[in-house]
C-alpha cells in the first residue's frame, strides 16, 4: 500500500506564516503538522512508502524534514514529488497532484491519499482495515454538526451499508451535516479512473470532485472518522489544533 499527501498548495490565507514555510510543516503541539498526519496513518496495513507531493517553492523543505524525520519510521520509505509549479497562478490543482504523482511515480498500488493539513485527534487504524474489507474506493467522512458549515465543504448521503448514494461539491442547500474530508482510498484496480476523470477535462482541484464524478461509476463506500478532525485553514483554527494536541500529550 501506497500514502500520498497532499502539499502543494500555497496557504495565502495563513500569511505571513506561509510566506516562507510550508502549512504542513507549521508546528503543532511542538511537532510538524505533517508528522501528526502521519501518526494518525501509521497503522496503515503493508505501508512501504509515503509520497509528499508539494511545489517547487517549497520542495526543498519537504526534503529536509524527510531526512531528518526518517529514522523515526523504518521501514517507511519517503519520495518528494516536485509538481514544478510556483505559485497560485499555474498550480495543477489537487486532483492533477494526483495524477501528476501516479503517471510520474508509476505507482501501481492500493492508495490511500490525505490532505497535509487535515489532523486527526484519533488513530485512524480502522480505516485501513475496512479499506481493505471493501476492497473499493472509500471516501473519509465526519459529522460537522451545522449545516451552514457543510457550504464550504460537500454534503453527503449514503445508503445502509454506507455507499454514496449523494455528492454534491459546496452546496447551496445541503441536506445533511456529514461530508467527505481529504482521505481517500483507492485500490489499485481503480486508478485508471483518476486518469479518465481528468481526460474528459474535468476540474482538477478539490479532490472532492473526483468522488463526485466517481460515485455513479463505481461504488463508493463512508468510513466515519472518529474524535475530532480539523482542516487547518485559519489562525484560530491552527490555535485550537495546537491547543488539543498539547493537552493530548500531557494526559
Amino acid at each position: 500500500m501506497k500514502l500520498l499527501i497532499l502539499a502543494a498548495g500555497y496557504a495565502t490565507r495563513l500569511y505571513p506564516l506561509t510566506q516562507n514555510q510550508p502549512k504542513p510543516l507549521l508546528p503543532v503541539a511542538g511537532r510538524p503538522m505533517l508528522e501528526h498526519v502521519l501518526d494518525a496513518l501509521a497503522d496503515l496495513p503493508d505501508l512501504d512508502r509515503a509520497y509528499v507531493v508539494t511545489n517547487a517553492k517549497f520542495a526543498g523543505h519537504f526534503t529536509r524534514w524527510a531526512a531528518a524525520y526518517r529514522p523515526a519510521r523504518p521501514g517507511l520509505d519517503f519520495t518528494i514529488v516536485n509538481d514544478g509549479s510556483t505559485d497560485d497562478t499555474n498550480k495543477l490543482g489537487a486532483i492533477g497532484d494526483i495524477h501528476f504523482v501516479l503517471t510520474h511515480e508509476r505507482v501501481d498500488d492500493d492508495l490511500v491519499i490525505v490532505a497535509g493539513d487535515n489532523l486527526f485527534s484519533q488513530p485512524l487504524s480502522d480505516f485501513g482495515r475496512f479499506c481493505r474489507e471493501k476492497n473499493a474506493p472509500v471516501l473519509g467522512v465526519y459529522d460537522v454538526g451545522r449545516l451552514e458549515l457543510v457550504h464550504k465543504y460537500n454534503a453527503i448521503e449514503t445508503d445502509a451499508q454506507g455507499r454514496i448514494t449523494y455528492f454534491e461539491e459546496k452546496p447551496a442547500q445541503p441536506r445533511s451535516t456529514l461530508t467527505g474530508i481529504a482521505l481517500y482510498f483507492y485500490p489499485r484496480p481503480t486508478l485508471p479512473w483518476i486518469h479518465r476523470y481528468l481526460a474528459g477535462g474535468n476540474n482538477p482541484d478539490q479532490p472532492g470532485r473526483l468522488i463526485q464524478w466517481l460515485y455513479p461509476r463505481l461504488p463508493v463506500y463512508t468510513w466515519r472518522v472518529p474524535g475530532v478532525w480539523f482542516d487547518i485553514g485559519s489562525f484560530e483554527q491552527l490555535e485550537e489544533a495546537d491547543r488539543l494536541f498539547r493537552a493530548a500529550a500531557k494526559s
